[in-house]
């Protein structure tokens, strides 16, 4: 069972390994969630890229939101076996040659191009790096939101995400189960709860109250409870960490 990563390093490592685990059992469109603020996207990609590039090499395209950030990799990363390019520039078309797409950090201001994009792939890998595609100022909640949704934003398998709180942290590392894991007094975490689906809303406030002997609204005492996972080590403190590193990483 995968535990909650330490460090960043750590949770781009993990990020690789559920990646290739997917791509292994045959999923194609794939997303990675690292979601903490102020990350920089580019080095995390550097990191990421090579579980793609050892495979692929030319024959894999990386896509970078707009012409501006794409220039700046290609500025960084010297030349490379890979084409990079900005979502939607004409030398970046797919072509029939291609056999594998990256798009890092793809915002929901281009989310018609990606799916578009993704349609034109078929059935190569696509992998999405940290996206922030489900903007609802942008997609809306009305018809075409929820299309949107039903027609490509709830096919995009996630094969990795961790989402710390304060107090808790969400955890998927493929092909583990949805996690929720509980900051205890000691400072580390322990898992209190494990699910196919991820956690939201209501249902993660009952797993959290059901954790903390809280009271649940609209539920008795006598109220059937989740079963909880085993019990499990407890985990080094992993906001701790994070706060650490995202320090180090605003420098």
């Amino acid at each position: 069972m995968a535990q909650l990563p330490n460090d960043l390093d750590e949770a781009i490592a993990q990020a690789k390994q559920a990646t290739q685990a997917a791509l292994d059992d045959g999923y194609r469109l794939l997303q990675v969630e690292i979601v903490i603020p102020e990350l920089k996207v580019q080095p995390i990609a550097e990191q990421f890229i090579p579980l793609l590039a050892d495979s692929y090499g030319e024959r894999l395209k990386v896509y970078f939101p707009d012409a501006g950030a794409a220039a700046l990799a290609r500025r960084d990363w010297g030349e490379t076996p890979y084409v990079v390019r900005a979502i939607g520039e004409k030398k970046g078309q797919i072509q029939p040659e291609d056999e594998a797409f990256l798009f890092v950090e793809p915002s929901s201001v281009e989310v018609n191009d990606v799916e578009k994009m993704c349609e034109q792939a078929d059935d190569r890998p696509v992998i999405l790096l940290l996206p922030q595609l489900e903007n609802v100022a942008t997609i809306g909640i009305g018809l075409a939101g929820r299309q949107l949704r039903e027609r490509f934003l709830n096919n995009i398998e996630s094969c990795y995400y961790v989402k710390p709180k304060e107090g808790y942290a969400i955890f998927r590392c493929y092909p583990s189960p949805w996690q929720v894991w509980l900051e205890t007094a000691q400072g580390g975490y322990e898992l209190i709860s494990e699910t196919p689906q991820k956690p939201l809303g209501d249902e993660l406030d009952r797993i959290l109250a059901r954790a903390m002997g809280t009271p649940e609204e609209g539920t008795s005492a006598e109220a059937p409870t989740q079963t909880a996972a085993p019990s499990t080590p407890k985990q080094a403190g992993l906001m701790t960490n994070l706060k650490r590193f995202l320090r180090a990483l605003s420098q």
